[in-house]
Order: C-alpha cells, then structure tokens, then sequence
C-alpha cells in the first residue's frame, strides 16, 4: 500500500484541496483526464490564485491510465456527472481497508457506493468557492463551509483523521453525525445556483432581486418537500437556512435567508456559479442530471411534485444544447411551471 493522498480529479476543488494538502506536507498524486492539466502541473507545479492564498506547488499528476499502485486515501473531486466512470476507474487501485472522500456536488456517495462498496465511501460537503482557470491554474475565491461525516453517522478513527486533515485546509472544517442533512441541504441551495445560472447576472443580484424570490422560494421549497419525505433532517451553512424554505417557514425568515445568502455571496471574488460557468464560459455539460434530476426522480418515487425543478432541467439542457439564451427572462418562464 502507497501512503500519498489520491486527488481524483484535480479541477476547482480537487487542485483548492490538494494544494493546500501539500501546503501541509502532505505527499499527494494528482489525476485528471485533461492531458494538458496533467502535463502542466507536471511541467509548472499547480498554480493557486485568489486572495485566500497564492503559491504555485510542486505536484505530481498523472492520467487515469497512468497511475500505478494501491492507495488508502482517495478524494474524489470530478464533476457530478462523471462519477460513474471515476468510480470503476479508480476501485483498482483502492486498498481493501482503504476509502473514497467524495468532495463533490450532489449524492454522489450513493453512486459510488456499489461501486467501491459503501463501507469504503465518506460523506463530504463543500462550499467554498474555486474555478479552474486554465492547464495548471485553480483560482481559490473564497473560504465556505466544509464538512465530512460516515454515511451512517458514525464518529470513527478514520473520519477523525480524515477531520484532522481537511482542518489543515480550513480551520472551521466540521465532523458531523449528519452527513446527509449537509448535502440534502446543499441541493436545495444546488437547485436556487441552477436557477441564478439561467441568467448572466451574478448569484447575489439574482438572490437579492425581489421579483424572482418568489419563483426560487417555489424551487427551493420543492426539493424541500421532497427531502422531508426521505426523513432527512437539513442542516444550515453559510447563511442558508434550509428551515427558511420549509412549509412551516414564514415569509420574515425565508426573506432573511434570502438577505444572508446575498451577504455570503457578496464576500466572495466568485460571482457566478460554477454551473454558469459550465454554461456561458465552458460550453459544456453541467452537472443537472446528477444534482437536480435525482430530486425529481426520488419526488416521483414518493409522491411529491416537483414541476418547477423538472422545467429547470429541461432549460439547462436547452442552454446546454444552444437552443436558449442566457437571461432574466428565463425566470419568468420557471415562474410560469408552477
């Protein structure tokens, strides 16, 4: 067994987390699919921009196909998407008594679990904001919430551990029994980013426009709806309370997480989502079917409608697919789904 830490994909979270892992002496392996990332971290070391840190960090990277050796530690930081593959590509290399961290968007622990095998996976929630630049370059744009827990809420040696070194990375790191209220919670806050990213203005001026707080309120209380009826207890971050967005909420406190989320996001270099990125910048997939899809899907199962979610894939698909416009007017037209 290799000792190094594994970063599976070594984009905005991975890079933002094994930078800072190397920082703090650990040895780490990157792997990417992107050859000229890979051979510009090589070549170059891994770039950090941004005002939480900058420094350019000698690293190792290789292709998937590449790698050689069985390793006990593996973050697994690509897109949602992508999951899957990453999961086969990586179980070979995994140590019978090792596991997979996955530091991503979505439920993906769910996806590689049979995969891996669920004893082999950890829960983990992130927030902060990071892009990929470009080959050899992550811009880190601002500290948020990053918490780990076992699937089944559990306080083992290992999570611990794992706890210890993500603390390395953000002192405010937490360990948590309840993994799962993190990233239910995160999709509900997933479902408003989607929302803002059909649009070219920032995530704070689309949060802080009162004619759309309605139709995001709508939105967020879908997948709210569909949470409480999976019995998942939702944890709050970063100034979104998912309590604002329940039946129960009043419009005084959804209007106040509402405000809170604006000041999050007013703080922070990154203005638009990852996902607008995907959109306006990257012109590529973005991770929908993997963060919003499965709330409709798991709404179906248990008999809650989620009308307004399900447009809202069906209109990043059309951006996707160069068949929509990037605008405040796609709003309107979520609106008109309920």
């Amino acid at each position: 067994m290799s000792t190094p830490v594994v970063i599976w994909g070594a984009g905005a979270i991975g890079g933002t987390l094994g930078a800072a892992f190397i920082r703090a002496g650990q040895e780490v392996i990157f792997v990417d699919n992107a050859a000229d990332h890979v051979a510009a971290i090589n070549e170059k070391g891994l770039t950090i921009e941004g005002p939480i840190f900058q420094d350019t960090i000698k690293a190792k990277a290789v292709l998937p196909e590449q790698l050689e050796g069985v390793y006990e530690r593996i973050y697994l930081c690509v897109k949602a998407h992508h999951t899957e593959a990453a999961s086969h590509a990586l179980v070979d290399h995994l140590a019978s008594d090792g596991y997979v961290v996955s530091a991503q968007n979505g439920l993906n622990e769910q996806v590689i679990a049979p995969v891996v095998g669920i004893h082999r996976v950890i829960g983990c929630f992130v927030n902060f904001g990071a892009d990929y630049l470009s080959p050899g370059v992550v811009h880190y744009s601002g500290r948020a919430a990053v918490v780990v827990g076992e699937l089944d809420g559990r306080t083992t040696e290992r999570v611990e551990g794992i706890h210890r070194l993500l603390h390395q990375f953000d002192d405010k790191a937490i360990l948590t029994d309840n993994i799962w209220g993190f990233l239910w919670g995160k999709l509900i806050y997933g479902a408003l980013l989607f929302g803002t990213a059909l649009t070219n203005d920032s995530i704070a001026d689309v949060l802080a426009n009162p004619r759309y707080r309605p139709v995001l309120t709508k939105l967020a209380l879908e997948v709210g709806r569909v949470a409480g009826a999976n019995n998942i207890k939702l944890e709050a971050f970063n100034g979104f309370d998912p309590a604002a967005f329940s039946p129960n909420a009043t419009a005084a406190e959804t209007e106040r997480s509402f405000d809170e989320m604006v000041a999050h996001n007013r703080t922070s270099l990154k203005s638009h989502s990852g996902i607008w990125r995907d959109l306006a910048v990257r012109k590529r997939k973005t991770e929908v079917d993997a963060q919003v899809q499965p709330v409709v899907e798991v709404g179906r199962s248990l008999g809650v409608p989620t009308p307004i979610a399900a447009r809202l894939v069906e209109m990043i698909h059309e951006i996707e697919d160069g068949k929509r416009a990037l605008s405040l007017s796609n709003l309107d037209e979520l609106e008109r789904a309920a």
